[in-house]
């Protein structure tokens, strides 16, 4: 099978890209790529392909201005449109598609066993563009006749991880990190390794899906296993009266690292449900505290 990866130089897209064998692996980015475009701005010349692995997007910021949002969709949906219209111009149009979403679609901050039938709901710029992505997807997808599928992604874990849980291991590393009110939020995540090894048989069926380890560690739980492996003796604590008063400051000042927003969801437990992928896809995940390795 011929297979194009969006976003192979990602972090998922590196995992994924190990489970293909070279031979059959097209990769398509910004830089070191065997196809350089820019999705945001270009429409690729594409081979055929039979599958399509589409991870490439913007992620892993705050945006502060308006210009900052048009990122997000610039990225995630004139990228994915730009895509489509390359596997479009291609000789033969690919049997399945495969994109990585994520659970911010939902755009909620506390909820527990979210399913896939949870309206979507987000009103940030990162989760409005992948709404808007999975539309574009599902439509040309049944009008194409091509297999559609979709992944709902939570935190992403995996050695030298980005986002938050890259800054949460540079803190506890560096000795400021604090948990809040013994960080005992529980939050869904899922190992990179189990999301690639999952999808020939998600290619194969088609559909929209949470992933996640199926246990949700705590705060506390993931910063002990990561203070252990950077022998560490005890990980920070912030009584939450205090973080209170720190967040209103927050909450006038701009630039001050939380605010009541943040707080709110650092405290509140924030779970999804995969037993769509467990029944339908077999999906039978590692825990993320049995085998996450920094």
């Amino acid at each position: 099978m011929k297979v194009l990866l969006t976003g192979a130089s990602g972090f998922l897209g590196r995992a994924i890209s190990k489970h293909i064998p070279i031979q059959q692996l097209t990769s398509l980015g910004r830089s070191k790529s065997d196809i350089i475009c820019d999705l945001s701005t270009e429409v690729p010349n594409l081979p055929s392909v039979q599958l399509v692995i589409h991870a490439a997007g913007k992620a892993h910021s705050v945006p502060k201005t308006e210009a900052e949002n048009q990122v997000f969709f610039d990225v995630n949906v004139k990228g994915t449109r730009n895509l489509l219209h390359g596997l479009e111009r291609a000789p033969v149009l690919p049997r399945s598609f495969v994109f990585i979403s994520s659970v911010s679609v939902y755009g909620i901050e506390a909820g527990v066993g979210v399913d896939e039938n949870y309206p979507l709901n987000a009103t940030d710029a990162y989760g409005r563009s992948k709404i808007e992505a999975e539309t574009i997807i599902k439509n040309w997808c049944e009008k194409n006749n091509v297999i559609c599928s979709i992944l709902r992604l939570p935190l992403l874990v995996g050695a030298n991880p980005p986002g938050n849980l890259g800054a949460m291991i540079k803190g506890i590393k560096k000795g400021y990190y604090f948990n809040i009110a013994g960080g005992k939020a529980k939050k869904s995540m899922v190992m990179a390794e189990d999301v690639a090894r999952i999808i020939p048989k998600l290619a194969e069926v088609g559909g929209t899906y949470n992933l996640t380890d199926g246990y949700h560690p705590s705060f506390n739980e993931l910063s002990i296993h990561i203070a252990k492996q950077l022998g560490k003796s005890a990980v920070l604590n912030m009584p939450k009266i205090f973080a209170i008063v720190l967040a209103k400051i927050g909450d006038v000042w701009a630039k001050f690292p939380l605010n009541s927003s943040k707080l709110n969801k650092i405290t509140s437990d924030l779970t999804f449900d995969d037993d769509k992928a467990r029944s339908v896809l077999g999906w039978s995940p590692s825990s993320v505290l049995d085998i996450f390795k920094i």
